[in-house]
């Protein structure tokens, strides 16, 4: 039996441009149907999300109302994980009971100690949120607000410091333990700093796969599994020359994020975190779609990131 962290995409939870609360409750229970045969198959399994869309979808409701006091993103994030995680209890809940499992879920609320000294506060780069035109996005600059512009638009940008430490994590550990299954770490986790032993909130988002991958190795998992929306990690992505990657040692895993190979936002920062993770100790990492899900635990799918 094997110890799993399951790190799922907040696109695979709600399609940022269409979604909607309906398509939302599909999508989540599509996710924990396949999460429940995993468990099905014998392993433990501890659950953790993106929340990009959602977030984006909070900020939009402040910026567009005017009626309310705008939250900052620690809070923002703590809202998401909340409702999320309900979300993703209760459906997990009612699949494992449909095939006979009877498990309690457990959503843990997560704060995660970031680098105060990190450079992205100083010249913060992960974008977030709805794109802008041009004479919207000026005010809001104008406002205090840092925006990058691509050919969509303008969007917001924000600090993405790297997550070192999962204050919950004794708590999540216990109740592995006493066989829960745990959803912790949601959207990278509510980013806090430590001053003079207390914790503060910031404001800031942290890269859900890295917090996956620090709460994985943290918890002593066998591997560290992120589903995405494609099946594979691959070179020249979107090319004639496109080249799917099954298995791959960590030497070359660096080489090809040298290389350039995975986009910056989208499967860098995945490859990034099973390098991490195998590094720490991990059997393996895994990169694949939610539909192969089990193919790849066995091998036959997604791409296999080992020492």
């Amino acid at each position: 039996m094997s110890l799993i962290v399951i790190a799922i995409g907040g696109n695979a939870i709600l399609n940022p441009e269409r979604g909607n609360p309906k398509e939302q409750q599909e999508k989540i229970d599509e996710t924990c149907r396949e999460i429940a045969r995993i468990v099905s198959a014998g392993h433990d399994v501890v659950l953790t999300h993106g929340n990009g869309p959602q977030v984006g979808n909070i900020l939009a409701m402040q910026e567009e109302c005017g009626l309310v006091h705008p939250q900052s993103l620690d809070i923002i994030g703590a809202q998401t994980q909340g409702m999320l995680g309900y979300l993703l209890q209760l459906s997990l809940s009612n699949m494992l009971s449909e095939i006979g499992i009877h498990k309690e879920v457990v959503t843990i609320l997560t704060q995660v100690v970031v680098d105060a000294s990190c450079c992205s506060f100083e010249k913060p780069t992960k974008p977030i949120g709805l794109y802008y035109p041009e004479e919207r996005a000026k005010i809001m600059i104008a406002n205090g607000m840092k925006m990058v512009h691509d050919k969509k638009g303008y969007r917001r940008v924000v600090p993405s410091p790297i997550p070192l430490k999962i204050v919950e994590e004794s708590a999540i550990k216990k109740l592995i333990a006493q066989g829960v299954l745990v959803i912790a770490a949601g959207g990278g986790g509510i980013p806090v700093v430590e001053k003079n032993g207390l914790l503060v909130g910031v404001e800031a988002v942290v890269d859900k796969d890295l917090t996956g991958s620090l709460l994985a190795s943290n918890i002593g998992a066998d591997i560290f599994m992120i589903l995405t929306d494609v099946e594979n990690a691959a070179l020249n992505y979107g090319k004639k020359n496109q080249v799917d990657l099954n298995e791959i040692a960590i030497k070359d895993g660096e080489r090809y994020i040298k290389e350039g190979h995975f986009g910056k936002g989208s499967m860098e920062p995945k490859m990034l975190a099973s390098i991490k993770f195998v590094r720490s100790g991990g059997k393996a990492a895994i990169i694949s779609s939610l539909d192969k899900a089990l193919e790849a635990l066995a091998g036959k799918a997604g791409t296999r990131v080992i020492s």
